[in-house]
């Protein structure tokens, strides 16, 4: 059985909620709770404490508006805006619609308007202090397919050899808005949208505050500082490549009413293509909350 299917492995920490754990690699549903409700600063760091065994944490059956969802956001932190635009030029708004519907027509279509999502990326990695944690609220999902990859870069890390670990200590990447546009064949970023969010350089091996260390990457990195530019690329590209391998992902199969949070600190993540776009509506709302400066 591959490790991203179900296995009820042991729950680490006492919880004042019932979770249960989807798999080895991340992944945990709660159950019992209605986020529509406030919550009190116990359960946000009972939440957290979760999000940081399981990495993955989904609330099934939520039934939220966008402003229930952005009060629960707000519980964990600033929540962040995009540097992303509408086809009208519009900025997107703080809980915004990922979706696989056409702008104009309002019709599925298998090329929507932005498509980085479909790429393995951590949120928002091209900002200087990229994002803790996203929210997706399923509103509507297609019958099968349609899921969510999520590659855990801890175990990543932990599988490289000795000499790897030490080659890539103290090596940085440059991340930009502008090379996850190249890097996914979306519209270029505009001028004003490279003035707004500058390359910025980043640890390719992260270290968390419980002294564990992951892997930092995905499609917003253009290069490597002082490394050969195609060189670069290559040693990304396979680091990336090895790091997605299936024993290191989670994937989530969505219901409508799923709210699912995740750790960008310590995962990479994409949208999977595994459904027939041109027939059914996949539309979730994201919300994302600040984080730190990676080390």
């Amino acid at each position: 059985m591959a490790l991203h299917t179900t296995a009820m492995a042991t729950v680490n920490r006492i919880y004042p909620f019932s979770i249960q754990r989807l798999s080895d690699v991340a992944g945990a549903e709660i159950s019992g709770v209605d986020l529509r409700d406030p919550i009190s600063a116990e359960m946000r760091d009972a939440i957290m404490a979760a999000l940081e065994e399981f990495h993955v944490i989904a609330f099934r059956d939520q039934n939220l508006t966008k402003d229930e969802q952005q009060a629960f956001t707000l519980n964990f932190g600033e929540i962040e805006g995009h540097v992303g635009r509408l086809n009208s030029g519009e900025k997107y708004p703080i809980v915004h619609t990922v979706t696989n519907l056409d702008e104009k027509t309002g019709l599925p279509t298998e090329t929507p308007t932005t498509h980085g999502n479909y790429f393995w990326h951590t949120d928002k990695s091209y900002h200087d202090v990229p994002s803790l944690l996203t929210m997706l609220h399923a509103i509507q999902t297609p019958p099968e397919g349609g899921d969510t990859l999520f590659a855990n870069m801890l175990m990543a890390y932990e599988a490289l050899s000795d000499a790897e670990k030490q080659a890539l200590d103290g090596m940085r990447a440059v991340h930009s808005w502008e090379a996850n546009r190249l890097n996914t064949g979306n519209t270029p970023a505009s001028e004003e949208q490279k003035r707004e969010r500058p390359p910025v350089n980043h640890p390719i091996v992260r270290t968390h505050e419980n002294g564990r260390k992951s892997l930092y990457l995905g499609v917003h990195i253009g290069h490597v500082e002082g490394m050969d530019y195609e060189a670069g690329r290559a040693m990304l590209a396979d680091l990336l490549d090895r790091a997605t391998a299936e024993p290191f992902v989670y994937r989530h199969a969505w219901k409508v009413g799923d709210l699912t949070l995740w750790d960008n600190c310590v995962l990479v993540h994409r949208a999977d293509r595994n459904y027939e776009m041109t027939a059914h509506p996949r539309v979730l709302h994201r919300t994302a909350v600040l984080g730190v400066v990676p080390v």
